[in-house]
């Protein structure tokens, strides 16, 4: 099996394809796959030049933390929930998230996920109680990873300038259902921040990994505001 990795050894350096050898058992994931060419005592790429660690970044490897994001032939998804038997062919593409600046060659700041929350002040400052009928709209929108998926494959979302994305839009909506002050703020900083430039393609739901409901998300606050 052929490994193609975009690399990049930092922020201001030119990213540059890399070819590797795998010809280990395809029940192993994308992230074992890393893993296992990291762990070669002399990383050499098909050429036989060699090649530095790879790059990448993770905390549980259970598609928990969100952290391994990345795309997998052409695909945005977590790279310790991909296993190479589901994958066609026998190349394996693997990139960095495209929609935030890149640290070096799988690692991106997704930072700016963080940030538009800061700037709107999305917090619930006096908690209220929610609606028991919420809960479970609630729970699921709460699994939330940040791991930027939805962004990556939204067609609207152009590096959170002025759209913050769907995973902007759930916290709007935990938010708004939990905070006695902030329940009129995050309906006035959905609208401008989303509702007004997202065109429902709903990318952002197929791609989740949690499977996080965000329709059910966008319904309860285009009801609210």
């Amino acid at each position: 099996m052929k490994v193609r990795i975009l690399r990049q050894e930092s922020p201001v350096s030119k990213p540059y394809w890399q070819e590797f050898s795998y010809e280990g058992s395809t029940n192993q994931t994308v992230a074992g796959l890393i893993d296992e060419l990291n762990y070669r005592d002399d990383l050499k790429d098909i050429n036989g030049k060699p090649a530095p660690r790879i790059s990448w970044e993770c905390s549980c490897l259970q598609g928990m933390c969100g952290g391994c994001a990345m795309v997998i032939n052409g695909r945005p998804a977590l790279a310790c929930e991909t296993f190479l038997r589901n994958l066609k062919g026998d190349v394996v593409t693997i990139e960095p998230l495209k929609k935030f600046p890149t640290i070096s060659d799988l690692v991106v700041d997704r930072g700016s996920i963080q940030e538009n929350l800061k700037k709107v002040n999305a917090c619930i400052e006096e908690y209220k109680g929610a609606d028991p009928r919420e809960y479970d709209q609630m729970y699921a929108t709460a699994k939330c990873l940040k791991c930027g998926l939805c962004l990556e494959v939204c067609p609207n979302y152009k590096g959170g300038k002025t759209f913050f994305g769907a995973a902007f839009a759930n916290d709007c909506y935990l938010i708004s259902t939990r905070s006695k002050t902030m329940d009129e703020p995050m309906k006035k900083a959905y609208t401008k921040h989303f509702s007004k430039s997202c065109s429902k393609a709903l990318s952002c739901v197929e791609v989740c990994p949690m499977e996080i409901p965000t329709l059910k998300s966008i319904a309860s606050m285009n009801r609210r505001k």
